[in-house]
């Protein structure tokens, strides 16, 4: 049987950080393939869809509206290279063509930098690491004699959201026995059967919000959900940990917080302010932590959504059900 013509949408160090020797050789196994550097769809990139059973997209694709399948009239399959899909592909293709993607290693990963800022900022380490910076050895008497109140053991955390991500990052914390708060109108209530997690509304649980985790698709609902109403019902002292999407909170309103020393944030998310501004005072405001989006993006997660793709491509051409197929009905609670 011939190989399937494949298209691989990706700049060449995109792609290689991805895509291994050893999933190359996969690559060469399984398909006629060939990769396309074009953020838009170029005449070139046009000439080589006519061609294409399938097509591997990444980050730095172009997107897709509905007149694709005349573009490309061969084409059954997209694997993404990532999670989000959503505003890449236009909604009518979904029916009609197979798009699958490879959320789950992003999500763990995800997980573990939400775990990792949880930590950080529940043992209140800027505020040592500033002291220390200090030509002064106060910190020291202080802490001998009266003790660092800070500990994650037997916390209460919130969280908004509670898809892949939150589960995970239950998963990953289960050791500090933690007392988790969700809000999430969407998920199973059987859940807490599984999970050490109570579900509340949002109202009740801002106000014990002292550490809070976001972990949220960004959808209609969920846009700007941290507002100044929002924000203000937060207790003093309270963190916000942003591991989802930067559109849940409106910056601005916790700018202004975080400046009057009333709020902390961990934000590894401001899209779609991304890269965020050298001139934002949150690169070095007292009281904010700030990364550039690290948490999905190891080479061991990119190596290992390849391989989550390539599983699906081959499953698919074989006949097979792939694992990871999006459909219309997934859609509305995608970020």
């Amino acid at each position: 049987m011939a190989r399937p013509g494949l298209l691989v949408s990706a700049p060449r160090h995109l792609f290689e950080s991805f895509f291994s020797p050893m999933e190359r050789k996969r690559l060469d196994r399984a398909f006629m393939w060939e990769r396309i550097e074009a953020d838009t769809i170029t005449r070139k990139f046009r000439q080589r869809l006519q061609t294409a059973d399938a097509l591997i997209t990444t980050w730095d694709s172009p997107r897709f509206d509905e007149n694709l399948p005349q573009l490309a009239p061969r084409l059954r399959i997209i694997a993404h290279c990532g999670g989000e899909v959503k505003s890449r592909f236009a909604p009518k293709l979904f029916p009609s063509l197979t798009i699958t993607n490879a959320a789950d290693p992003m999500a763990r990963a995800t997980a573990e930098m939400g775990a990792a800022l949880l930590l950080y900022c529940a043992r209140n380490i800027d505020f040592y690491r500033t002291a220390l910076r200090r030509k002064s050895n106060r910190i020291y008497e202080q802490v001998h004699v009266h003790g660092s109140p800070e500990s994650m053991v037997g916390r209460t955390v919130a969280m908004i959201g509670f898809g892949r991500i939150g589960r995970a990052l239950v998963d990953l914390m289960r050791g500090f026995e933690l007392n988790w708060l969700v809000h999430d109108p969407y998920a199973k209530r059987a859940l807490v059967r599984k999970y050490p997690v109570r579900f509340v509304s949002l109202k009740e649980l801002l106000p014990q919000a002292h550490l809070l985790v976001l972990t949220a698709a960004l959808t209609v609902e969920t846009h700007g959900i941290l507002g100044p109403r929002n924000l203000a019902a937060l207790p003093d002292g309270a963190t916000v940990i942003n591991i989802a999407r930067g559109g849940l909170i409106d910056l601005n309103a916790l700018r202004k917080e975080v400046r009057a020393g009333r709020l902390c944030c961990a934000l590894d998310v401001t899209d779609p302010v991304e890269p965020l501004s050298v001139n934002d005072p949150l690169r070095s405001m007292p009281g904010a932590i700030v990364t550039p989006h690290i948490a999905g993006s190891g080479l061991h997660v990119r190596q290992e959504i390849a391989r989550v793709v390539l599983d699906d491509l081959q499953k698919f051409f074989r006949g097979g059900q792939v694992a990871n197929r999006v459909t219309t009905a997934m859609l509305e609670r995608m970020t």
